[in-house]
């Protein structure tokens, strides 16, 4: 099943892995200066000095010479040296010395903020495909992952908050893709992801859309995550810093007071019906306030046990208990212990006796919020004993808790629930039983899945890319700006769509997104964007010069007319009133689209503001598919092509081609330029600066020699990868990243390709790859060496950095 070509590099010098530097440790001079000496001193002496850079003075890893160890690291990790016709290292003997690198920045740095960047998504194919997918090593430490604690995703955590204030529809078979609760929360046509208050409630406003948009109330994440392209959650990323901490304390206020009072508003703006409120009150000065939402009389937020303490008069200890240990659990996703219970207990009944009952039981159960758990999920193994290999296995509420943040944002289900409680929680086929049943049940809801292709493909950021006004409008955008971002807005709420429709067949799901015809499309909004791009003309002359400044090009486009196809219902942004979900499920012209890829929002995701972005789009290519990584940038490079207007994106590249830029561009420039048969808004077109488009590329050094070679457009391409095994091999190694939550390592090279024989040996389900993944050892065991005699409840610290 894997290229024999992966084995041979073993055979050369190959050393049992857990073995090395077990006898003796590993040093500069007994390791890393005899491998430079051997392989690199030849071009890089104080004599020779190419590139201006010179090894033979290297004594160790300090601060001071640590960017330049980064440098060796990345270019020795990923073969750029030595150069072709150079003796080379094998697989070993680089994955040896990269793994000596990041030990000893780690060490070096240490005082000086740390070095992270090996740990990082991006720098995870830094790590040879040939190492993983080859014949195992013999020797192998059985997989883990650390001790730890994993702050959740911010759509994880705004979905629990909205669970309190807000009764979603339960899941409707006949209507699937509808909102439902535990839904992955969309953002509104101005790209706000927010959760809002009384939203059910609304019977009417002041004035138009806009002015009820500006009136309702909400909030958006709190928590936050890195800005960039591709995996986003990995457990040692993030942490929670006091900004945020502080407003998740206000809006812990806020939430309890609606919890207990319903909308913040007057009277007057209660009724049964809208037309029941005097005239008065509707005078357009309130227009986006507050004032200007009129509610109707019948309560429609979940009444929770916060609710019935707040109703009745007085106070007694069952309500404040029914009140702590709910919000708890619904924060936490786990029951209280009895502990934790008298902790809260105590501190609303201080804040009562010092505030009364109104104000003590908000500011008393607010702390609820801030808990370790209800920002983090633990994963620190406090109970059970270590094997031989100091690992031990996730266990009680920890375990349940890993399982259903495998697939889910809000608190386990009662069958999870139970399966803890009734000690059927314990082994890796329980496991096996409680993911089976989350995965074929679709009332189940599963956000986390769809975040995984979202930040894989990245379709999902289409709408964020600011445009400029005049490209856009000469690329054949709508004449009002604004309408382009919504119209990118609602498209990656149609590509969750599709990916979900695709995932719920489970069959070859990776090459069914990257070939299929089919769209989810809105002929209102998108039909100029899945059309053809056919001229931009020079405006026509004005004989008196009058409105020589008014003019513009004359764009023409040739909207995409598709077959009716059939009904299917997306998820639309909560604030959104009387929007219409329907949208159809049809085809597109095979000659033109597809796959996810040639959908303007993956396409425009990987855009700047004046064209095409065929540098991301390839390196997108050489890293999600490939598995293969480029370094970082120099900061001495001066990465910007030459500002040529009425010149082709393509030769304007024709920069990256100088020796020392091509080192790197060969990797993407190839790969991302296919795509130009697109313009930077996604429409399809046959020329560019009225000459024919040139959609010439080629796949170099992509591991599989089936694979490399010359491509017609990027639909030639696209078919080549979707066929490729190793293009399937790299979609695990993502999944594995996204699901464990940290880089693979060597030692994870079992995990991953019994993960890859799980998906395909069915037939390419997802489904059955995800529960190879969390039924793995690295998704159920931790390394416990580093808590050893330390106090296991501090161990977050280490992710406040």
């Amino acid at each position: 099943m894997f290229p024999t070509l992966c084995w041979l590099a073993f055979v050369t010098v190959f050393v049992p892995v857990s073995n090395i530097g077990a006898e003796q440790p590993r040093t500069f001079e007994s390791f890393a200066k005899p491998f430079l000496h051997h392989y690199c001193v030849d071009c890089h002496s104080s004599d020779t000095q190419e590139g201006n850079v010179a090894l033979d003075g290297l004594v160790g890893v300090d601060v001071d010479n640590s960017a330049l160890w980064k440098t060796i690291w990345e270019q020795v990790a990923l073969k750029a040296m030595p150069p072709e016709g150079e003796e080379k290292p094998t697989l070993v003997e680089r994955w040896e010395l990269s793994t000596w690198i990041t030990d000893q920045l780690q060490t070096a740095m240490q005082d000086r903020g740390g070095f992270h960047a090996h740990l990082k998504p991006d720098k995870g194919n830094h790590l040879d495909h040939g190492l993983l997918f080859g014949r195992i090593p013999e020797g192998l430490d059985p997989p883990s992952s650390p001790a730890r604690l994993w702050r959740l995703h911010p759509q994880e955590h705004l979905t629990r908050l909205n669970g309190l204030i807000n009764a979603e529809p339960a899941y409707d078979p006949k209507r699937p893709g509808l909102r439902t609760r535990g839904d992955h929360i969309n953002p509104n046509e101005d790209g706000e992801v927010k959760v809002y208050y009384g939203l059910d409630r609304v019977i009417g406003w002041i004035g138009g859309t806009a002015a009820y948009a500006a009136a309702i109330t909400g909030f958006p994440p709190v928590l936050t995550s890195e800005n960039y392209h591709g995996l986003r959650s990995y457990a040692d990323l993030y942490s929670v810093n006091g900004a945020e901490a502080t407003q998740i304390a206000n809006n812990a206020e806020n939430i309890l007071r609606f919890m207990a009072y319903g909308p913040d508003a007057e009277p007057y703006q209660f009724a049964d019906d809208v037309r029941e409120i005097d005239q008065k009150y509707k005078h357009g000065d309130l227009r986006g306030l507050a004032q200007s939402l009129f509610y109707g009389k019948s309560t429609k937020r979940p009444l929770t046990p916060v609710y019935d303490l707040m109703a009745e008069d007085g106070v007694t200890d069952e309500r404040l208990v029914a009140a702590v240990d709910f919000l708890f659990e619904s924060l936490t996703g786990r029951p209280p212990t009895k502990a934790e219970t008298r902790q809260y207990l105590a501190l609303v009944k201080d804040a009562i006796a010092d505030l009364g009952k109104q104000e003590g039981v908000i500011l008393g159960l607010a702390p609820i919020f801030l808990d370790r758990d209800a920002l983090f999920r633990p994963e620190l193994v406090e109970h059970g004993e270590p094997d031989e290999f100091g690992r031990i296995m996730l266990s009680g509420q920890e375990l349940a808790l890993a399982i259903n943040a495998a697939l889910s944002y809000i608190e386990p289900d009662e069958a999870l629930k139970q399966a803890v409680a009734t000690g059927r929680l314990k082994t890796r086929e329980d496991v096996r039983r409680e993911v089976d049943r989350m995965l074929t049940d679709d009332s189940f809801r599963k956000p986390r899945v769809l975040q995984f292709f979202r930040e894989f493909f990245d379709y999902d950021r289409a709408g964020y890319v600011c445009k400029d006004t005049k490209a856009m409008l000469a690329a054949g955008a709508d004449v009002k700006p604004q309408t382009h971002y919504r119209t990118m807005f609602n498209m990656t709420a149609h590509t969750d769509r599709l990916v979900e429709l695709i995932l719920n067949e489970d069959k070859d799901v990776l090459h069914e997104l990257l070939t299929t015809d089919r769209v989810v499309f809105d002929p209102n909004q998108d039909a100029p964007y899945f059309g053809e791009f056919v001229s931009s003309d020079p405006p026509p002359k004005d004989p008196d010069k009058k409105n020589a400044k008014k003019a513009s090009r004359r764009v023409t486009i040739d909207p995409a007319e598709l077959p009716k196809g059939e009904p299917i219902h997306v998820r639309v942004a909560q604030v959104i009133k009387s929007a219409k979900t329907v949208r159809a499920l049809t085809s597109l012209p095979v000659e033109q689209r597809r796959g996810i890829l040639t959908h303007p929002s993956w396409l425009v995701s990987h855009t700047d503001a004046m064209d095409n972005h065929a540098i991301m789009r390839g390196r997108w290519v050489r890293e999600r598919l490939l598995g293969d990584a480029v370094p970082d940038v120099p900061i001495t490079v001066d990465a910007m092509l030459p500002a040529e207007p009425g010149q082709t994106l393509r030769h304007r590249m024709r920069v990256t081609r100088e020796e020392y830029c091509w080192k790197c561009h060969q990797k993407m420039d190839p790969l991302g330029l296919p795509f130009e048969m697109y313009n930077h808004l996604g429409l399809y077109r046959t020329k560019e600066q009225d000459q024919p488009v040139d959609t010439r590329g080629e796949i170099i050094g992509s591991g599989d020699p089936d694979l490399d070679g010359p491509v017609d457009d990027a639909l030639d391409m696209i078919d080549k990868l979707a066929r490729s095994e190793r293009v399937k091999q790299v979609f695990v190694r993502h999944a594995f990243r996204f699901w464990i939550g940290r880089n693979e390592t060597i030692n994870d090279a079992p995990v991953l390709q019994e993960a890859y024989r799980a998906y395909a040996d069915n037939g390419g389900s997802m489904k059955s790859l995800i529960a190879s993944l969390v039924t793995s050892d690295a998704y159920l065991f931790r390394k416990v060496e580093t808590l050893r005699g330390q106090d296991r409840s501090a161990t977050g610290s280490r992710t406040n950095r």
